[in-house]
């Protein structure tokens, strides 16, 4: 009989937890022999005591193989795209559909928002109609029909880690390295992909707030993913500030939308291509990266990853006008507010963190497990750092339905900016690990 409270105190204490016991552990957590408080307990001790490769690799297998896991012939070789969570982060909407397009096939299991970042589901389910929990067998034939699919945990894909996803939401729990890559691990070994290309986050907006930690944190990804037959590229890239011009759930299916159609920020097109490259070159669909980038570029100009992107949301049962008539489709608030500018300048500072806490406070993410999102709520970037700012000047515009969420969320908003006589543009890829 597994001893929950024994488990958690030998990694209370700095012990070492064998494969057989991290075995026994997510069974005892599925079987609810583990109940959700010992969970957050065992969470909060590894916060402060790790886990050694060892346990990471069985932990990860463990809560992998916690349900189906689909398997495909080697000669699809399927690649997966996984982001360390950012503010404004909708990469995964359009990397889907464009790295199928071109002929490249990808599963991608995601989850719904984790702490201040938002999730790639909770923006899809912005779509009428969005199926957004696949069954193993639901998964793996969409991406042999069409070659891409995207669901969220379910009850035969990776079920234990979305109880450890949601208790880590709650708990205080969410910026812990050896959690974080256990976790975005375990969902790909689920989906069944031969390789991993990862979009390890850096900066105030991230989970990892500098450069060191991401690089730890894309190493690692990197090494468990080798050490479990893998194969794996970590870009690392800058959430200073937030991507692209917005932030909230419906605003960024709208955002993609856009991109897909050859239009849209240039961070976001570039921060595609450079992680679609990366997999095209993983899929053997290009031979170098100058290459691939061309082919991504070409895929978002032409409308190419846009049908691939309408195919994709009809087969899981959404509207897919959307593609086309997104202001149609996707419901907004109605309410205006704007942030101006008391001052001229240089904008030095947009941090991306208390904009993600600003949308968490209008109802665009949780607050508290079980809470419901509104996914009209948004607030949209109107400069980024080392733009010219002139008294008077939008900086950003929130839209909103009740004007409780709106005072709740204005400290957050009005406190993550501010100009100087002078600020550079920054980096967005900052580099690779391989």
């Amino acid at each position: 009989m597994f001893d929950p409270l024994g488990f958690i105190e030998h990694k209370r204490d700095g012990g070492h937890h064998t494969d057989t016991e991290i075995r026994a552990f997510v069974n005892a957590v599925m079987t609810e022999e583990m109940r959700g408080y010992q969970l957050s307990a065992w969470l909060m001790a590894v916060c402060f005591q790790g886990l050694d490769d060892g346990e990471m690799a069985a932990l990860t297998d463990a809560l992998g193989r916690s349900g189906d896991v689909i398997e495909y012939p080697r000669e699809m070789k399927i690649t997966d795209k996984h982001s360390t969570g950012g503010v404004g982060d909708k990469t995964t909407l359009i990397l889907v559909p464009l790295v199928a397009s071109l002929g490249v096939k990808i599963s991608k299991l995601s989850g719904p928002g984790l702490g201040f970042t938002g999730g790639t589901v909770d923006k899809l389910e912005s779509i009428p109609g969005m199926k957004m929990h696949l069954t193993a067998q639901e998964f793996y034939k969409q991406i042999d029909k069409i070659g891409c699919a995207i669901s969220g945990h379910s009850l035969q894909l990776a079920p234990a880690e979305g109880k450890f996803y949601t208790m880590r939401d709650v708990t205080g729990t969410v910026p812990s390295l050896p959690l974080i890559t256990t976790s975005i691990l375990s969902k790909k070994l689920a989906g069944g992909a031969n390789g991993y290309v990862f979009d390890v986050k850096c900066g105030g907006g991230a989970l990892m707030e500098n450069y060191e930690q991401a690089s730890a944190l894309a190493e690692k990804l990197v090494e468990i993913s080798k050490k479990l037959g893998k194969n794996a590229v970590s870009v690392i890239t800058d959430m200073e500030q937030p991507l692209g011009e917005w932030v909230g759930n419906a605003a960024e299916v709208l955002e993609a939308v856009e991109v897909l159609s050859g239009c849209g920020p240039d961070d976001v097109r570039e921060l595609c291509c450079a992680l679609g490259a990366e997999m095209l070159i993983m899929g053997k669909a290009a031979k170098s990266r100058e290459e691939a980038h061309a082919m991504c570029k070409n895929a978002l100009n032409c409308g190419l990853a846009l049908k691939k992107f309408a195919e994709l949301v009809g087969e899981q049962g959404g509207d897919a006008s959307v593609c086309y008539e997104p202001l149609k489709v996707l419901k907004f608030a109605e309410k205006v507010y704007e942030i101006k500018s008391d001052r001229e300048g240089i904008l030095a500072r947009l941090s991306a963190r208390p904009i993600g806490e600003g949308l968490r406070a209008l109802g665009g993410g949780r607050l508290k497990q079980g809470d419901e999102i509104d996914h009209g709520v948004s607030v949209q970037i109107c400069a980024k750092i080392g733009s010219r700012v002139n008294r008077g000047d939008v900086i950003m515009r929130v839209i909103y339905n009740k004007e409780t969420q709106l005072e709740a969320a204005l400290p957050y908003l009005l406190q993550s900016w501010e100009t100087a006589d002078k600020a550079d543009k920054r980096r967005l890829i900052l580099g690779f690990v391989q």
